[in-house]
């Protein structure tokens, strides 16, 4: 098996035909992990676990589980049971679960060989993957897959860099205001940001209810439907007819870019003009004055009480000034002392404000319109989806720079407004950078409850761009 193109789903026909053993293939992306520790992709690898369980599958095994023997690894804010879930920080690196979360639990139905938990931004709060708190190799930050002075993205910086790298082929991370997509974006993998309340966000280390989703990351679009369909139900989806695909662009959308961004989208929106996609220039009005309403009032507000009710659950006994105390990254540590903790927000004059009456703007007000904008954007044109460059750029350099707030803003530019609204999108790889051979990833984003249609054209489009090289082994 071509172990560097490696599919979830050619992984478990391979196994349903015996072709290949769940021992084999295990011990294929244990070594994978190793050979690129470097890239400070896990905060736990179980070795020792993974190999039992996939020896007891091959003894023993259902082969007809659609995951049945394949190795994936878990964002350590999502909980697995007997595995230390540390959400990327500190204080909370000796708390074992003794129950997987309800997602990690369908993929274990599935299945799915758990061969370790994956290094994050600290608490999820961030973009960079730059995290000081654990590292593997010799320098601090999850790496990107295709150039380690790079960053991987955030917050689900190692399952992005481990699918990228071609440790395994899938994985769950979890999304705020992008963090599925923007490390599947800089390592060449796909990813969906379901539908706020598609998946059980039980036992998942929080920013925001209103905005965290777990979502499946993958080589594939197809393989991220595979992963859908275990977690959410339903049947095999099929790829669209992209002659009847509306897709709409956003020209708000094409701020900031790079040359090899520009480049690369203009290339992908030809080849779907190609197809007989029709593709629409369309505005939206106020978005980026909604959305800014809208995504650091709620996050922060809702951080206080959200995580306070999940260090209640660990049985820990942490309080969240003591889970603060214990930070590690500056990035991180500044924005818990200075907002989340006392509850305040950036207000004039570089002044602090009462957050609440913020929150309650943004929840009663703002929100409701942003959502009603994109409501009437998607009805209005007819559309399926809206396409957009997933970030601004290709991957920077990796150091504590790469987390200033500047560079945050930047990255999330064009997945924030979605998650604020709680639709799906989807990231689609659809090149290496002409200058950079970084990759450059493409989201779509649909109406809401529209996540399997979404799954559908992605399948489709990836006929049209094709799986990106691995990258150069050192």
């Amino acid at each position: 098996m071509d172990f560097d193109q490696l599919t979830l789903t050619e992984a478990t026909d391979g196994l349903r035909a015996g072709k290949v053993t769940s021992t084999a293939l295990t011990r294929e992306a244990l070594a994978r992990a190793k050979a690129n520790a470097g890239l400070n992709v896990f905060v736990t690898l179980d070795e020792t676990g993974a190999l039992e369980a996939a020896a007891a599958f091959d003894v023993a095994g259902d082969r007809s589980k659609p995951l049945g023997g394949v190795p994936v690894v878990i964002k350590d804010n999502i909980e697995v049971a007997g595995l230390p879930c540390s959400a990327g920080t500190p204080a909370l690196q000796d708390y074992i679960p003794a129950m997987d979360a309800p997602v990690v639990a369908k993929l274990r139905a599935a299945g799915a060989i758990i061969i370790g938990k994956t290094s994050m931004h600290e608490l999820a709060f961030g973009i960079s993957g730059y995290n000081t708190a654990f590292k593997t190799g010799a320098e601090f930050g999850v790496r990107n897959a295709y150039d380690r002075a790079r960053i991987a993205g955030g917050s689900s910086s190692g399952t992005g860099a481990a699918i990228g790298a071609r440790i395994v082929a899938g994985g769950l991370g979890t999304d705020t205001g992008g963090s599925v997509r923007v490390p599947a974006a800089l390592n060449g993998c796909a990813s969906l940001r379901p539908t706020i309340g598609r998946y059980p966000q039980n036992g998942i280390a929080p920013i925001s209810h209103t905005r965290d989703t777990a979502g499946p990351m993958a080589a594939t679009v197809a393989d991220v439907a595979l992963l859908d369909r275990i977690i959410a139900g339903g049947d095999e989806i099929a790829p669209a007819d992209l002659k009847q695909v509306r897709i709409g662009i956003v020209t708000s959308m094409l701020a900031n870019l790079d040359s090899d961004t520009a480049a690369a989208f203009d290339t992908a929106i030809g080849k779907m003009k190609a197809r007989h996609i029709t593709i629409l220039e369309i505005e939206m009005p106020r978005l980026a004055e909604l959305n800014g309403q809208v995504g650091f009032p709620v996050a922060l507000y809702e951080a206080y009480d959200d995580m306070v009710a999940y260090l209640k659950h660990t049985g820990t006994d942490l309080s969240i000034e003591a889970l603060a105390k214990e930070i590690s990254s500056p990035d991180v540590k500044g924005t818990y002392d200075g907002l989340v903790i006392p509850r305040k927000l950036p207000g004039p004059n570089d002044t602090l404000i009462d957050a609440r009456p913020i929150y309650d703007a943004a929840i009663k007000i703002a929100r409701p319109a942003l959502q009603a904008l994109y409501s009437e954007t998607f009805s209005g044109n007819r559309l399926d989806a809206i396409a957009f460059p997933t970030t601004p750029r290709v991957a920077i350099a990796s150091n504590p720079d790469s987390s200033s707030l500047e560079n945050f803003g930047l990255f999330i530019q064009n997945t924030d407004p979605g998650s604020n609204a709680g639709i799906p999108g989807i990231q689609i790889p659809i090149a290496l950078g002409d200058t950079s051979q970084l990759p450059i990833g493409l989201e779509l984003d649909g109406p809401a409850g529209s996540d399997r249609h979404l799954l559908a054209i992605g399948i489709a489009l990836e006929t049209l761009f094709g799986r990106l090289p691995p990258p150069r082994r050192s």
